[in-house]
């Protein structure tokens, strides 16, 4: 936090409007996992099998300056080199979020070690039931638990990352924040999901409406043992209590094609330095007062969470709401425990969306 601070800081100091929070650092987009939501896998086979190397990745993370840095992915842990990647940025300093369906984990543990500068963001999208529905992957909730287990036993700080789409039960959302909390995890990261072009599964993203009723249900009435690892402005933002613009550049990606523009969502063109990339980007045509069909219903973290966390440091009244949020708000709603009784539709049998044979050969690790 104190990092954070000091760094939005110096950049209002500086009267810079528009600088990177977080690097969304993507070392390769192939996976061990086919997710029906996901639009990174479905690249064609000679894409899949890029990686970046470790050089790249550093001077992609000198460049931008940002004191965290995602690693997304495809899934990172099956990079041959993300032990060298990992060493170098904790070196630099720079706070690390592996982001992993932690199938590979408890594989690839040893080429760690714990640090306070590297965090396992692991990816959970509820309890056992419906995180196999997303992932399209029976037992893939055990994995995963038995995985974070053995990372806190060896002494590594684990998170959690939640991507939720249309027809989620809040009461089991609500019930697996509890079991993450038993678990022993450190924070809880929340996203709606987004619309993906090239996902196989387009049914169940949300639109802004049906985002803010569902996030109100779950997150009114909200237990005081709950860890979020987001800014309390941003879950204000999801719950509808706020309204903020996007800012895309505050979590700039940076993959196998260069600097992609605008943001991790949307690819409409690449920049080969990060400093081509904010001056050439057209921001004006991106975010929901752009009008831009394509950012219509975001309301991703990528997007908003650097927007919420700028709203903090641009006035002493969003100072007072984070304090007021983190200290002593539960967010009592009686409505929204009314929504958390409404009749769920059944969750749908498990479907295995696949890659074509042929990408599944040619980029297995």
């Amino acid at each position: 936090m104190w990092t954070v601070s000091s760094y939005v800081l110096r950049q209002k100091l500086a009267g810079r409007k528009q600088y990177p929070l977080v690097l969304m650092l993507e070392p390769l987009f192939r996976c061990n996992l086919a997710c029906a939501g996901c639009g990174k896998i479905q690249y064609p086979a000679h894409i899949l099998k890029k990686d970046l190397s470790p050089e790249e990745c550093f001077r992609a993370v000198d460049e931008c300056g940002a004191p965290m840095v995602s690693i997304p992915g495809g899934e990172p842990l099956m990079h041959p080199r993300i032990g060298e990647i990992i060493e170098g940025l904790v070196a630099r300093e720079k706070y690390i979020y592996l982001c992993t369906n932690a199938l590979l984990l408890k594989e690839k543990i040893h080429l760690f070690k714990p640090s306070k500068y590297l965090t396992f963001s692991v990816h959970l999208d509820g309890q056992r039931e419906e995180h196999d529905l997303a992932v399209c992957r029976e037992g893939g909730y055990d994995i995963a638990v038995d995985a974070v287990k053995e990372a806190l036993r060896r002494g590594f700080r684990v998170t959690t990352n939640t991507t939720l789409f249309d027809g989620a039960n809040p009461k089991s959302v609500r019930a697996f924040f509890d079991e993450m909390m038993e678990l022993g995890v450190e924070g809880m990261m929340l996203s709606p999901g987004y619309s993906y072009d090239k996902a196989p599964d387009q049914k169940h993203f949300l639109g802004r409406a049906r985002t803010r009723r569902m996030f109100r249900a779950i997150l009114s009435n909200r237990k005081k043992n709950w860890q979020f690892n987001l800014s309390p402005l941003f879950l204000e933002f999801l719950m509808g209590k706020r309204t903020y613009p996007c800012t895309p550049w505050g979590m700039p990606t940076y993959n196998v094609f260069g600097w992609q523009k605008p943001c991790y969502l949307l690819q409409d063109g690449y920049a080969e330095t990060f400093a081509e990339l904010l001056a050439t980007t057209e921001w004006q045509n991106y975010g929901t007062e752009s009008g831009n069909p394509a950012c219509a219903n975001c309301m991703v973290h990528s997007g908003y969470e650097a927007s919420a966390v700028d709203a903090i440091y641009s006035s002493f009244g969003g100072f007072l709401a984070t304090v007021k949020a983190t200290l002593f708000t539960r967010y009592r709603d009686e409505e929204a425990l009314r929504l958390l009784e409404e009749p769920q539709a059944p969750v749908n049998p498990l479907v295995q969306i696949a890659p074509p044979r042929e990408s599944l050969q040619e980029t297995r690790a």
